[in-house]
């Protein structure tokens, strides 16, 4: 059965707001922020320690985030309109990102093109091959995921990397990746297949200005490293 909502309930939910409020988010908590997003409790605490307890249990502000709905929904008091908020504010960040990079030049912003791809795969549990299709400005056409494969590896054929760039017009590329395993080396088989993928391109004038891989917590460029 439901409990009553207390007058101390409301005032920790509240709490949170009020401060966002007078001093700015900034100068709110992690559990904070999340509990100002999150809305409401649950039947046994309120949004406060319920947004505690999630930060704990699922790793932080980006666990919280990036959690699959039945890992999020394993939290004692956390729901599937929990999950659905901390999903919209995840899509609100990467369609940011992603409009950003379609204004200017991306080659001008390679901390902004990390992020974009660090929060959109970058915490996936399989590997998928991603392609970031410019114009002749660099300015971002498209983003697509070309290819998915298993924890370690993805079939990428050139062909229809080829075909898609063909398709959407664009003049350069950026090839990205992820490992799921948290380390972002890039392997021989990664240089193997990029330099594949550089010799196709370049037959129908289109340039691979960069290959990034992404984990968790990293990214590693193929420009920087001197590999293309």
């Amino acid at each position: 059965m439901p409990r009553a909502v207390t007058g101390r309930d409301w005032l920790a939910s509240e709490r949170p707001v009020q401060r966002l409020l007078a001093q700015g988010a900034q100068a709110l908590s992690d559990a904070e922020l999340l509990a100002v997003l999150m809305g409401s409790g649950s039947a046994g605490a309120s949004t406060l320690e319920l947004a505690r307890l999630a930060l704990s249990e699922l790793g932080g502000l980006a666990g919280v985030l990036h959690a699959p709905r039945r890992q999020f929904e394993a939290v004692a008091g956390l729901g599937a309109r929990h999950h659905a908020r901390a999903q919209a504010v995840l899509e609100v960040a990467k369609r940011m990102l992603r409009q950003d990079l379609a204004r200017g030049p991306v080659m001008n912003a390679p901390a902004r093109v990390r992020d974009f791809l660090r929060l959109s795969f970058g915490r996936i549990g399989h590997e998928v091959f991603t392609v970031l299709f410019l114009d002749a400005q660099q300015r971002l056409i498209a983003c697509e995921e070309l290819f998915r494969g298993t924890l370690t590896q993805t079939s990428v054929y050139p062909r229809e990397v080829v075909r898609r760039a063909l398709t959407l017009n664009c003049a350069s590329v950026i090839l990205s990746h992820n490992h799921p395993s948290g380390v972002a080396e890039p392997s021989r088989a990664d240089q193997i297949l990029t330099r594949e993928l550089q010799n196709a391109l370049k037959l129908v004038d289109v340039q691979v200005l960069d290959h990034i891989i992404v984990a968790a917590a990293d990214s590693v460029s193929f420009a920087e490293l001197g590999l293309l």
